[in-house]
Formats: structure tokens, C-alpha cells, sequence
């Protein structure tokens, strides 16, 4: 994974002599008992180390001990510092002291943040940049293994704006670049991750370096439009869609993964919808608009055009969502609040043209009647996708 996790395990115990008349400290005694098989990366003078400590006297009994305090310490390397209480009570003490010390977290300030991608999809035509929303799935451990997080056991992605200070300055940084679909880890050092104050929890998690594992879900901006792929258009295309008209199609809905949410592929079971009307999202309102019948397209729809950040039934909150449509079927439609339009001049004498029996009288079967008499002669227009029987009511 990253070198600085080799650290993690490296244990060491130091025996610290002090003489009953304060003198110059004797040889500290270095006996490291523990460490990894690989270790790349070393305590040096300038880095700052996190540790737990045990501190006895040479008869076994507690002088003092992190783990008891439950927070582990946090000290700089090479700059005559003592841990703190350590000078107070060595001062005139005639005893050894041992020290039985395991490292946490090594960290400089000249550290950057370190990205390693674990996985890349093969085709990357779009990567996060400053001001993108990155959607994405994420375990946050410490360098220890110990996990902090994990939108995974809450089942339910993380959505940010990358850039702007919305996140940590780690993670702003490690997310730009990304690709849907990428696997990503992010090593991230305290003072670009949660710093002095922590992650607000016990357990000693201040001054801790951060390790996210990232799977990238989706990106958008608040500046895209629905984008319209390359579509596959009949020859014989006389008519395209437009406001007002009403549709019968099929889709396929995906994420941008490629995961279905929902489909519409059975051509028994097509949708239906009349366009400018309100009764589908914007972006899938957007992309039926201007289609032939028979014609196939790609439609790519923002979350401002979609579900927005609340989502829906399958479709989490700011969820980009990709449309395979076919256009099935095209019917102009009826101006709003009409039933039923006259193609051409409606009779001069209404009541008596519905009066087809003569007995002046226009019940509501014979009113029925004399509209499905006008359509079927191409004089008139109902409402599509109602009824003739429900119009009637």
C-alpha cells in the first residue's frame, strides 16, 4: 500500500539510567522487539511520531502509560524535547526507567499527499476536477488499520464539491484527477487531514494520518447540460419531437458505472409521456425532444436535471443518470386543458350535428358517439394516451 504503513508495528523499548546525584543521562539502551518485514520509512530528526507508550520501573510497577490515558502521545524528533512529565519525574529519581513504546503514525511537514490508484477503468473520457460534485464510496482507516469511517457500512455513497473546502485538504487534493470507476488509496498527513482536533471521537484519533480507500462513482458540474449521444436516426425521418407532443418509448436507465436502476426494454411495456408537460424529469424531457421515430439515442442527465440531491426510488441523491431511448411511437398532441381539437372548422350548427338522432336531445352516449365519428373522419383530435371512454366521462 504506502510506505508509511510499514511504521505502524515497528515496537521499541528504551532503558533510560538515572544516578541518585543528577547526572548526565547513561546510554539509553535501544532493544526493538517488533517490526515489519519492510520497512522503508524510519523515525528520523524534523518528523513528528505518534505513539503509545509503557512506562515501568526495572520491578515491573506503572511509572505512567499512554494506554491508560487512552490518547497517544504526539512528539518532534531531534529538537530537545522531552515527553511531557518525563524531565519531572526522572529529576533526582534513583531507578531505571523502561520504556516499552509503540509507534503509531510518522509523519513530516514536508510530507505531501500520496495517491496511489489500485484500479482504472480503460476508457476515461472525464476526470475530477476543482468545482466538480465527485459521488463516490470510500473506507477511511488510520495507519494502524483502525477504521475511522466507510460511506460502505452506511450504505449510501458521499457527495462534495472537490475544491472549494468542502472536504479536508487532503482529500480535496487526492480526489482531482479521478476517473468513474477508478479505485484510488489517498494517504493523507495530519495537518491536510483533521490536524490537532481529530475526528471529534475518543480514542486518540488527533494528529493522525489518514488512509482513504476511494471508489469513484460519478462526477458532474453544476454548469453541465444533458449531453446527447451519437444517435442512430432512420432514413425515413419526416417528423421530429417537439413540445407538446406525446411519446411512447422505451429505456434502459444506468448510473454512470453502467448499473441499471431502472428499464423500460419490453415493448410490452413501453412509457408514455407528452413533452413539456411536466411528468418526467427535465433532463429526459430535454434529451425525447427532437427525435424520428425509430430513432435511438444516448442521453446523459445531470442531477440539477434529474432526482436533484434527494433522488428517488433506486436512485440515490445527485446520481448522474445515463438513458439508452427509442422513440417508439408520435402523436401530436392537444393544446393544455383540451380533450378533444377541431382539425378544421368545427359545424356551424354544433348542436344540431350532435343531435344525430333528431329528437333534440344530446345524451352522453350519443355525444360519445358523434367525437369518435369526427376522429375516425380525421375531422378531430382527442387527447393520446387517454381513454375515449374516460374522455367521455
Amino acid at each position: 500500500m504506502f510506505a508509511p504503513l510499514c511504521v505502524v508495528m515497528c515496537v521499541l523499548a528504551a532503558l533510560l539510567s538515572v544516578r541518585c546525584n543528577p547526572s548526565p543521562v547513561g546510554d539509553v539502551v535501544v532493544e526493538r522487539y517488533s517490526t515489519p518485514a519492510a520497512c522503508p520509512r524510519e523515525v528520523k530528526n524534523g518528523d513528528y511520531v505518534r505513539y503509545h507508550y509503557n512506562v515501568t520501573l526495572l520491578d515491573g510497577k506503572t511509572f505512567d502509560s499512554s494506554h491508560q490515558k487512552g490518547v497517544p502521545k504526539v512528539g518532534l524528533i531531534g529538537e530537545g524535547r522531552l515527553i511531557a512529565g518525563i524531565e519531572k519525574g526522572v529529576t533526582g529519581m534513583c531507578a531505571t526507567l523502561v520504556f516499552d513504546v509503540h509507534l503509531l503514525d510518522l509523519w513530516n511537514k514536508a510530507d505531501l499527499v500520496v495517491t496511489k490508484t489500485v484500479s482504472t477503468p480503460k476508457d476515461c473520457g472525464r476526470s475530477v476536477m476543482r468545482t466538480d460534485f465527485a459521488r463516490y464510496h470510500f473506507n477511511g482507516t488510520l495507519l494502524d488499520g483502525t477504521q475511522f469511517d466507510s460511506s460502505y457500512a452506511r450504505e449510501q455513497t458521499h457527495d462534495s464539491l472537490v475544491g472549494e473546502g468542502w472536504l479536508i485538504k487532503g482529500l480535496d487534493e487526492g480526489l482531482l484527477g479521478m476517473c468513474v470507476g477508478e479505485i484510488r488509496n489517498i494517504l493523507i498527513p495530519p495537518f491536510k487531514g483533521y490536524g490537532e482536533k481529530g475526528l471529534g471521537r475518543p480514542g486518540g484519533s488527533s494528529q493522525a494520518t489518514l488512509v482513504y480507500n476511494v471508489l469513484l462513482v460519478d462526477i458532474h458540474n453544476a454548469k453541465d447540460n444533458i449531453t446527447v449521444g451519437e444517435p442512430v436516426v432512420p432514413e425515413s425521418c419526416t417528423r421530429r419531437s417537439v413540445v407538446g407532443d406525446y411519446m411512447r418509448y422505451h429505456y434502459n436507465g444506468t448510473f454512470l458505472n453502467g448499473r441499471t436502476f431502472d428499464t423500460r426494454g419490453n415493448y410490452e411495456n413501453h412509457q408514455e409521456a407528452q413533452l413539456g408537460a411536466d411528468k418526467v424529469i427535465d433532463g429526459l424531457d430535454q434529451g425525447l425532444t427532437g427525435m424520428c421515430v425509430g430513432e435511438r439515442r444516448v442521453v446523459t442527465v445531470p442531477p440539477h436535471l434529474g432526482h436533484g440531491e434527494k433522488g428517488a426510488t433506486g436512485v440515490p441523491g445527485s446520481a448522474v443518470l445515463v438513458f439508452e431511448l427509442e422513440l417508439v411511437n408520435l402523436e401530436k398532441g392537444v393544446p393544455p386543458g383540451y380533450l378533444f381539437v377541431w382539425l378544421g372548422d368545427s359545424p356551424a350548427e354544433l348542436f344540431d350535428s350532435l343531435d344525430m338522432n333528431k329528437n333534440k336531445e344530446v345524451p352522453q352516449e350519443e355525444f360519445g358517439e358523434f367525437i369518435m365519428l369526427q376522429v375516425a373522419e380525421g375531422k378531430g383530435r382527442m387527447k393520446p394516451g387517454m381513454d375515449p371512454e374516460s374522455i367521455m366521462r
